[in-house]
């Protein structure tokens, strides 16, 4: 199968969604899952600086923006959103594609691996929010911390939590960190209603998972385990770096700017991210 390589907007039917997607560029297909409430839009300035020798794919993980739900009050699970990224994969290519997963978006890389091993030539798996990567006792103090700061969403609203989950995360917002000359995406309805979707139900997700870190091991894919080079050293995402990277038994890559760095920093971390891919054989 061919991939196109004009940029182009499309949709894919999957069980319980209609999942929008973008394709841009040329090469080898390179497929992002992005953060948080990123959408197919929110790592634009990164692919704008891989699309001359990718063919970059970015999507609306279910129940954002234009991924719209068959029922939108039934959660979406991890296995949910591992399998629509199967689907839009295999309705892409037939060959093993690339993948930058961030954040919770490298626990579904991670989950694809285990499940469509064939379908990846490598995961760069950038600070996984995977508390199952953790010793038990830690998992568990994650795991609550998520319901916690649930708890505070519904009870004070998006403002309230903000500061909190960036304290979870390792990210100072009384310092932002940033290349310059980045227009800052403004916190719109839809992001807003995109965090509504990330705090309600796919922190529950996390939460759930049912991840089987022997099964990521042995999954057989080339996973590169990557941080922040600005995230604390004690804090939950770079805690799931570094065990994930003593679980598959390689050293984990730093990448520029913290949790947040694809977005933050979009010029270094794409060539980074381009140095990275070219080790993987």
């Amino acid at each position: 199968m061919t991939i196109t390589s004009a940029a182009r907007a499309a949709t894919l039917s999957v069980p319980g969604a209609e999942l929008y997607y973008e394709v841009r560029g040329t090469g080898p297909l390179l497929l992002i899952s992005q953060s948080g409430e990123g959408d197919a839009g929110r790592s634009t300035d990164l692919v704008d600086r891989l699309v001359a020798d990718h063919t970059v794919v970015t999507y609306d993980r279910r129940g954002l923006s234009r991924s719209t739900l068959a029922d939108p009050a039934r959660p979406g699970t991890m296995a949910d959103h591992a399998d629509d990224v199967h689907r839009l994969l295999a309705a892409l290519t037939d060959r093993p594609a690339r993948m930058l997963g961030c954040s919770l978006g490298a626990v579904i890389g991670m989950h694809l691996a285990v499940r469509h091993p064939e379908q990846l030539a490598v995961l760069v798996a950038h600070e996984p929010v995977a508390p199952r990567l953790l010793p038990p006792a830690e998992r568990a103090c994650h795991e609550e911390e998520l319901r916690e700061l649930q708890r505070l969403y519904r009870a004070e609203g998006l403002r309230a939590v903000f500061g909190q989950i960036a304290r979870v995360l390792g990210i100072d917002p009384a310092s932002p960190d940033a290349e310059p000359g980045l227009t800052p995406q403004p916190l719109d309805a839809r992001r807003t209603a995109n965090f509504d979707v990330f705090i309600e139900h796919d922190f529950t997700a996390i939460v759930r998972d049912t991840l089987d870190p022997a099964a990521v091991r042995d999954a057989g894919v080339p996973i590169v385990p990557a941080y922040g080079r600005t995230t604390p050293h004690h804090v939950f995402d770079h805690r799931c770096a570094m065990e994930l990277a003593a679980l598959v038994g390689t050293a984990a890559v730093d990448f520029p700017g913290g949790h947040n760095g694809n977005t933050t920093h979009p010029r270094a971390y794409a060539e980074r991210l381009r140095d990275v891919l070219a080790t993987v054989r």
